[in-house]
């Protein structure tokens, strides 16, 4: 099945849809999601993009990432993508809402008004193979270091979308 994003104005305004890829290959502003989830130690759950993914394969990244459709809201988006990538139901809240452009690689662009969402989880996951190769949990403290000493090990927007995270909570 043949995926469309949402393009839109920087005013959050529908301008129509594009398939994926192609707003990918030229850096047009579309939708998307972030979610950010927390177990009861305070750890983020990461995910590990599949080997299969046409971007940013095997990187770390936060729980979720993707895009809304047309005739859904961003959270109805991320609950939707959180069960079809790890199988699970989290309830989720709103934070912020910012826009980014990233050279993910291979010519490829991700440009998009990003909402960010967090909640928490402390249950199993049931990853979808095709989506997700492995999840972990780690401290905000371990994961900076990390990032700082293996930066090519996670996926660009994560970058961005977790510098954005800590300024704004």
């Amino acid at each position: 099945m043949e995926e469309h994003v949402v393009l839109i104005n920087e005013n959050d305004e529908i301008l129509g849809l594009m398939e994926k890829m192609q707003a990918h290959e030229n850096g047009i502003l579309h939708r998307a999601f972030s979610v950010f989830l927390f177990n009861e130690k305070g750890e983020m759950l990461l995910q590990k993009r599949s080997a299969n993914k046409y971007h940013s394969p095997n990187q770390w990244t936060n729980a979720v990432c993707s895009h809304p459709r047309i005739n859904e809201t961003y959270l109805e988006g991320a609950q939707r993508r959180l069960q079809e990538e790890l199988g699970l139901e989290a309830e989720l809240s709103p934070k912020f809402h910012f826009i980014y452009k990233a050279d993910v690689g291979q010519n490829l662009w991700e440009h998009e008004l990003d909402h960010v969402f967090t909640g928490s989880f402390n249950g199993e996951v049931q990853l979808n193979p095709q989506e997700v190769s492995e999840v972990r949990s780690i401290s905000m403290e371990n994961l900076e270091k990390e990032m700082i000493e293996h930066p090519q090990n996670f996926t660009e927007w994560f970058k961005i979308i977790l510098k954005e995270y800590k300024e704004h909570l």
